[in-house]
């Protein structure tokens, strides 16, 4: 006769897991012996194998009962069904890895190929990682929303960062977000942004931008998170300019 321990070491299992199985009607429970302890018998050790067997193969627990009563066809039935689950979990699995690759690749999760190159060439151009990083979830949200018109917005991104004062402005701006709220220099910064747009073609306003709502909410990003964004847009609105995402002209002094 065996103790619980003893038992466990012929199975190749701990005796917590014995006591589990116990617990879950698998293993009968011996009676205990004169000192208190529990005794068990080889056949015991067999039927613990054939547990730990099917609870290796993946089984769930739930079923092990029903495919140790079963009979030949009713355990093969059992076990088809049973790889059939297994094999969605694998799959299921799988695409789990394939988003913690995406994940691990950063700028690549959630974005398309031209926003990712469109994010590497601000990089490139020395843009601070700051910027960087408040542009990549700015444009998440763009392509789960309009990811259709993604290109487009690349194509056009990528044009302004043909322009010096673009990249010089990216750069500044990189600095003015982390100015408080009541910094006397936001109005300067605040002008000359002004004078970069009154140096936009005309032409390049007619686009229509993004939805309004999708506008909005990143707008809402922007004065939430930058101490002095009220004030620079009470500044652009002053120079003439409205928004921030889809910045417009209107009557100076409006």
């Amino acid at each position: 006769m065996l103790t619980i321990s003893q038992l466990a070491a012929y199975a190749g299992v701990t005796a917590r897991a014995v006591r589990h199985y116990h617990a879950k009607g698998l293993l009968p429970e011996p009676g205990r012996d004169h000192s208190g302890y529990r005794r068990y018998d080889a056949d015991a050790v067999v039927a613990l194998i054939r547990i730990r067997t099917l609870a290796e193969a993946g089984v769930p627990l739930s079923r092990v009962q029903e495919l140790l009563d079963a009979d030949d066809e009713a355990f093969a039935a059992a076990a088809a069904d049973v790889d059939r689950r297994l094999r969605a979990e694998i799959r299921e699995r799988q695409r789990h890895r394939e988003r913690i690759a995406r994940l691990a690749a950063g700028d690549s999760l959630a974005l398309p190929p031209e926003a990712v190159a469109y994010l590497q060439r601000l990089r490139d151009l020395g843009v601070p990682e700051e910027m960087v990083a408040a542009e990549r979830d700015a444009w998440i949200l763009v392509a789960a929303r309009i990811p259709e018109q993604m290109p487009f917005h690349m194509a056009a991104k990528n044009a302004q960062l043909d322009d010096p004062g673009v990249v010089r402005t990216y750069r500044e701006l990189a600095e003015v977000v982390t100015w408080a709220a009541d910094d006397p220099r936001l109005d300067a910064a605040a002008d000359r942004l002004t004078a970069e747009l009154e140096s936009v073609p005309e032409e390049a306003w007619e686009d229509g931008g993004l939805p309004d709502e999708l506008a909005d909410l990143l707008d809402a990003v922007f004065v939430d998170k930058v101490p002095g964004a009220r004030r620079i847009l009470r500044r652009l609105e002053h120079n003439g300019w409205t928004g921030w995402t889809n910045v417009r002209r209107i009557a100076p002094g409006g």
